[in-house]
């Protein structure tokens, strides 16, 4: 049986779409994004189950917390770890890590 070339071109615009929503709902640059993984990312620091050094960065580039904190918990982003695990996961490719 052959797959419909429509369900497959309706799946992939659903893909884009997802996408799209994904990339449409960072609530700070991509650059800035980017630069928050990697500096929660370079080594040596053990997590204390806080944002400590995410507020700590958002607030070096005067960044409001008040908005970036919510999102990075709507995708799993509950303390730094959680930060590089789930939200970099999600969107370290989208940002070009």
């Amino acid at each position: 049986m052959s797959k419909d070339p429509h369900n497959n071109e309706l799946k992939k615009a659903w893909k884009l779409n997802e996408r799209k929503k994904l990339i449409d709902s960072i609530p700070i640059s991509h650059e800035n994004l980017r630069d928050l993984f990697n500096h929660l990312d370079r080594g040596g620091i053990e997590c204390d189950h806080t944002l400590k050094e995410t507020i700590e960065f958002l607030k070096s580039r005067n960044l409001d917390a008040s908005k970036v904190v919510p999102w990075l918990n709507e995708y799993g982003g509950f303390c730094d770890c959680e930060v590089i695990y789930n939200v970099d996961e999600k969107f370290g490719e989208i940002v070009g890590r």
